[in-house]
């Protein structure tokens, strides 16, 4: 008698613990920082290395970026450019110039952000995304 195989599926979910906001501009990325530091009175500082990301082909793409971390309130700030080397940090929306990802945001409106950020000259149009919306989302892992 043969014993029946029972195959397990495991399913992990991804928390995204931070709001998603894509930037178009057709100024450098140390303009838009500087406008959003005297926005949203942070700090962001231009890294030293570049922000990683592996498909699970093993394909990596590195992206130039800044950080802020809000240790009064708990948060971080990045702010990433979505094109570099032609490899995109989201490949869903190419048209995005910059992300500006605010990890466990408990201090700002999403909603507010965007409308301040629209009111900055070096930016062309702000928009919020579902991180859920996309699979390349699965990739970024913020340390």
């Amino acid at each position: 008698m043969t014993k029946k195989k029972i195959k397990h599926t495991i399913v992990l979910e991804t928390d995204y613990d931070y709001d998603m906001i894509g930037i178009c501009s057709h100024h450098n990325d140390y303009r838009i920082v500087w406008g959003l530091n005297e926005l949203l009175d942070i700090h962001l500082e231009k890294a030293n290395d570049f922000f990683v990301v592996s498909s699970p082909k093993g394909k990596i793409s590195e992206h130039p970026f800044y950080e802020f971390d809000d240790e009064e309130n708990y948060m971080t700030f990045f702010f990433i450019k979505n094109k570099h080397e032609a490899k995109f940090l989201i490949p869903e929306q190419k048209q995005i110039d910059y992300f500006l990802f605010i990890l466990n945001n408990n201090l700002h409106s999403v909603s507010t952000v965007i409308q301040r950020l629209k009111s900055l000259p070096t930016v062309l149009a702000a928009y919020e995304f579902d991180p859920t919306e996309f699979t390349s989302t699965e990739h970024i892992i913020f340390e």
